[in-house]
């Protein structure tokens, strides 16, 4: 299929591309990598009056190191992000969870704020920024706000972006010393959205007790799930197979996901809760663990 009719705007500027936003909030959609946004027009199921291609907007395709960390705009790629060894050394989920995000060629288009714009609740970085404990920076004729990452994602393919408004970058703040972290997913085909996955930020004391964790489920709500309840199980452990056991029970009692044509309600339960057991494990390791991921046969 063909998209329906649309007026086509290619700012060159923020303030010319905010402005065309609040002249046609509701009637309009960004378009960065297009990578989510093209097929939902293709089939007709996205029919905007208007399309603002902000690709020529200067200044936001390159990663920035901030005094606190690292800040992501708007037109960062997600292979910049992958292929970045800075990224990869400071915030290691980012590369072990985009690894898993479709095809490279996808990745080459599609840009992170894109995804979290989309907020597909299977999709990966969604659950990411979450673990991270991300800042959304979003901005719009009247001004900027910050949005934490867990109030950012509202619902199914909502977000707390209002139509006037348009995610301009992600902040993240650098890992404390003795943390490690572990993206762990399950796919039936590689480059598809996995059936469930698991973002994983743990923070060690020297005496290898955990000070701090969080851990979000992916593919399990209508938005990313903090398991608080694993959490806390593990809090003070040293990741013992005791403390990964009760962590593993404590995720089957607390998500509730539906069942599809792709899994049912029970078989997501169970294994969201063996890839958090898998997360946490992997954090125990001595180094980040790189990759974490699984497809079937």
């Amino acid at each position: 299929m063909k998209p329906g009719r649309f007026s086509y705007h290619a700012p060159t500027s923020v303030a010319e591309a905010l402005d065309l936003l609040d002249e046609h909030a509701g009637e309009a959609k960004l378009l960065a990598g297009g990578q989510s946004l093209m097929p939902l027009l293709a089939f007709r199921m996205a029919a905007p009056e208007h399309i603002v291609d902000i690709n020529r907007l200067p200044g936001l395709d390159t990663p920035e190191r901030t005094p606190s960390g690292w800040r992501l705009p708007a037109l960062v790629r997600q292979r910049a992000v992958e292929r970045s060894t800075e990224l990869a050394r400071e915030l290691p989920l980012l590369r072990q969870a985009l690894v898993q995000v479709a095809h490279p060629q996808i990745r080459n288009r599609g840009t992170v704020c894109g995804s979290l714009a989309h907020a597909d609740p299977s999709a990966e970085l969604p659950a990411v920024m979450t673990a991270l404990d991300a800042r959304m920076q979003v901005a719009a004729r009247s001004g900027e706000r910050t949005v934490a990452a867990e109030d950012f994602f509202v619902f199914h393919l909502t977000t707390a972006l209002e139509p006037e408004e348009v995610l301009l970058g992600v902040e993240i703040d650098d890992l404390p010393p003795g943390t490690r972290t572990s993206f762990q997913e399950f796919a039936t085909r590689h480059g598809d959205f996995g059936l469930a996955s698991v973002a994983a930020v743990v923070t060690r004391a020297a005496d290898g007790t955990v000070e701090r964790c969080r851990l979000v489920a992916a593919g399990v709500a209508a938005t990313p799930q903090r398991l608080r309840a694993a959490e806390d199980a593990v809090l003070g452990s040293r990741l013992e197979p005791q403390a990964l056991v009760a962590a593993e029970r404590a995720v089957h009692r607390e998500v509730s996901p539906t069942g599809d044509v792709h899994a049912s309600a029970d078989y997501r339960r169970q294994l969201v809760s063996v890839l958090a057991r898998r997360a946490l494990a992997a954090t125990a390791q001595d180094a980040p663990h790189e990759k974490g991921s699984e497809h079937a046969a």
